[in-house]
């Protein structure tokens, strides 16, 4: 039996963090952007899987996430 999971989070630019992920996307995974969310459903079939891949996941989006903040910041410091 496969094992899914729907992961929806919120951002200023989802479709930039999508980009970012988009490397380390696996065939089981599909991300799509609904408005401001980046909607990620995972497929495995086990259910230790799916949390492996659903943490490696959160961890990619929170990095994506910094780093993106991070030139932002750096990028509108320069700027002023």
């Amino acid at each position: 039996m496969t094992r899914r999971a729907t992961l929806r989070t919120s951002h200023d630019n989802p479709a930039v963090i999508a980009a970012a992920l988009d490397p380390d996307n696996t065939d089981s995974m599909h991300t799509t952007v609904e408005g401001d969310e980046l909607v990620t459903t995972i497929e495995r079939d086990s259910t230790g899987g799916l949390q492996s891949t659903v943490d490696d996941y959160v961890v990619n989006v929170t990095v994506a996430e910094t780093v993106i903040d991070a030139t932002r910041t750096h990028t509108d410091t320069n700027h002023e």
